[in-house]
């Protein structure tokens, strides 16, 4: 019997999980938008787009959560897209309460899935999920620092003019402008990165990786990344699906690593057919646990604001 992945919202990001895990056949898919006609075009779509990529499973489209229930995953992307000048921390209050209706449905149905929440603020929805769901810290996951890592790998090889399949980077921290990309633990083939860049240099990408989501939306005017951010998401079902045990870095929630409780903050994390297996502990410089300390504050402080609003 073939695995059941649910996408929660057919928008860009949640058409291309959809398109990506039936592209790679990871799973059967059922595609979840409130916007009636949206997920069961986009769904036929990907289906007969099958005969012509090779994949044979089934991509189903619907406004209601009847046809997800028994889902292995489900992959949260529903909510509102940032806007030029908009930061992720304007979407906390909008985004909390389609994440919220789409977690009680989740929790209803696939009560044993395992929960990837991919719509932003990532840190805080990851902690709206959690509490609504009340699973297992194991099952609720964040993609943030795949895309991150990613989006730094990218920027050294072309920086370098070397494959991105050479770079290893590690990005710890909120899923934002206080991201920690780890320069200490960042090597191309094995080549510490300070050895083939100078300092200034490195910041340079260090800041373009924080604000890489905003540098694609100064583009696009009207939408965020999704190409991207779908193709983490998938690199993290596929893990949990095939039990890989791939260690990415992923927002998980800590209850006492890194000093840091009751938060979701991105850490090296290993992804298996239990959902978060292991939480890698990383021994940190002084300056790295300042780093993580600020941007685990940052989580905090949107966690708050959603504390105050359910209280």
């Amino acid at each position: 019997m073939r695995k059941k992945v649910t996408v929660v919202g057919a928008g860009n990001v949640g058409a291309s999980c959809a398109l990506n895990i039936a592209h790679k056949e990871l799973a059967d898919v059922v595609l979840v938008d409130i916007v009636e006609g949206v997920p069961q075009g986009k769904g036929l779509d990907i289906l007969e787009s099958g005969p012509v990529e090779g994949y044979d499973v089934t991509v189903t489209g619907v406004n209601e959560y009847g046809p997800t229930t028994n889902s292995d995953i489900v992959v949260i992307t529903a909510g509102l897209a940032r806007k030029p000048g908009m930061s992720r921390d304007d979407l906390l209050l909008a985004n909390y309460e389609v994440v919220k209706s789409a977690t009680e449905q989740v929790a209803k149905h696939s009560p044993n899935a395992i929960l990837i929440l991919v719509t932003n603020p990532l840190d805080a929805m990851c902690w709206t999920a959690y509490r609504v769901s009340k699973f297992p810290r194991n099952r609720i996951i964040g993609m943030a620092g795949v895309l991150d890592t990613a989006r730094f790998r990218t920027f050294i090889a072309h920086e370098l003019n070397v494959s991105v399949e050479n770079v290893t980077a590690v990005v710890l921290g909120g899923h934002g402008d206080t991201m920690v990309p780890v320069v200490r633990l960042t090597s191309v083939a094995g080549i510490p990165l300070t050895e083939l860049m100078d300092q200034a240099t490195i910041d340079r990408l260090v800041e373009r990786t924080r604000t890489g989501g905003a540098e694609i939306v100064k583009y696009l005017k009207t939408g965020s990344a999704y190409y991207a951010p779908s193709a983490a998401a998938v690199e993290m079902v596929e893990s949990i699906l095939k039990d890989k045990k791939k260690v990415l870095p992923c927002a998980a929630c800590l209850e006492g690593e890194y000093g840091v409780k009751g938060l979701f903050v991105g850490v090296p994390v290993k992804l298996g057919a239990g959902g978060i297996e292991k939480i890698y502990e990383i021994q940190l410089t002084s300056d790295e646990k300042a780093a993580l300390a600020k941007s685990s504050g940052a989580v905090q402080e949107l966690v708050d604001v959603l504390k105050k609003k359910i209280s």
